[in-house]
């Protein structure tokens, strides 16, 4: 049992902050509450803020605790996974900022290893990565959940590991594997390879590299120094093009394409009218229609890419 007063405020994933709500269904509920978690380095709160709050909505000065001892990076991430398991649920929105964030603590986590943490899947972690401005998120080599270091580019390794045989006869596999950062496995075939005279890089792996290098950069979120473009202007364009106007397919998908756009004429004067308790909702399917379009958009980009190849 700790002292409430000792405690601070939780470094919280929840972007809206705690939920008034849960904390009177808690303060009513007549059930022994788990204990909160507690960064022990600075007595913040890691997981539990609706429990303390009811705490002290009863009127309790204590409050039980489990304490976490690591680094603040590892705290927040520790309340991340605490509150994805158990008790209000996160919202798509606050899992997206969770990842942002330990892309940024921790770059050097692949993305299944950060998806688990903030119960995203690895696709949704992939593009977010793929957006950020941040060098250090783009590592060359990641841990993943196992907690093995592996390079993103497999062909990088295997090129390293024959280096590392060349110049280390004595080496084990182990060794060579552990400096290329690839597994054992690997680096018996990179030696059995080079043995036979091969490249140390399968062809399927040559050629993938090729395309990734050829691959045109997807389609991310518009950034604040960048001027959106008009929706009503390009839809202009689109009605007088011929090939839309005068068949039946393009007629139909200019009237989809019409009955799907939205500026901000359409929404501002909307946005104040929306009921408080319908924007959390609204905002979630707002973000999940916003990723099917740039889902489409890559589609269209990579499409784009390859006729005009």
């Amino acid at each position: 049992m700790v002292p409430i007063g000792l405690l601070r405020h939780a470094d919280s994933p929840r972007l809206n902050g705690e939920s008034a709500e849960h904390i009177r269904a808690l303060a009513e509920a007549d059930a022994d509450l788990p204990p909160i978690l507690v960064h022990r380095e600075t007595m913040r709160v890691i997981d539990g803020m609706h429990r303390l709050q009811a705490a002290i909505m009863n009127g309790r000065t204590e409050i039980r605790v489990q304490y976490f001892d690591g680094a603040v990076p590892d705290a927040f991430v520790a309340g991340v996974r605490a509150n994805i398991s158990h008790g209000l649920p996160l919202s798509l929105a606050d899992r997206e900022a969770s990842a942002e964030r330990i892309l940024r603590t921790h770059p050097q986590w692949s993305d299944r290893a950060i998806a688990e943490a903030a119960g995203l899947a690895s696709t949704t972690v992939a593009r977010i990565r793929s957006h950020s401005a941040d060098a250090a998120a783009q590592q060359d080599v990641r841990v993943g959940r196992d907690g093995r270091s592996r390079p993103i580019n497999a062909a990088a390794g295997r090129r390293l590991a024959g280096e590392l045989f060349a110049t280390r006869p004595g080496a084990s596999l182990r060794e060579i594997a552990e400096l290329a950062g690839i597994s054992p496995a690997t680096a018996m075939d990179v030696r059995d390879r080079l043995a036979r005279g091969d490249d140390p890089v399968p062809a399927k792996l040559t050629l993938a590299e090729r395309k990734d290098d050829a691959a045109p950069p997807t389609v991310g979120r518009l950034r604040p120094n960048k001027q959106a473009p008009d929706p009503e202007v390009i839809l202009q364009k689109l009605q007088r093009d011929p090939s839309l106007r005068l068949n039946d397919n393009g007629r139909l998908l200019l009237r989809w394409l019409n009955s799907r756009s939205l500026s901000s004429r359409d929404w501002a004067g909307l946005e104040p009218q929306i009921p408080a308790h319908c924007v959390p909702l609204i905002a979630e399917l707002a973000l999940g229609l916003a990723e099917e379009w740039a889902q489409l958009a890559d589609a269209l980009k990579r499409r784009a890419h390859s006729e005009s190849a």
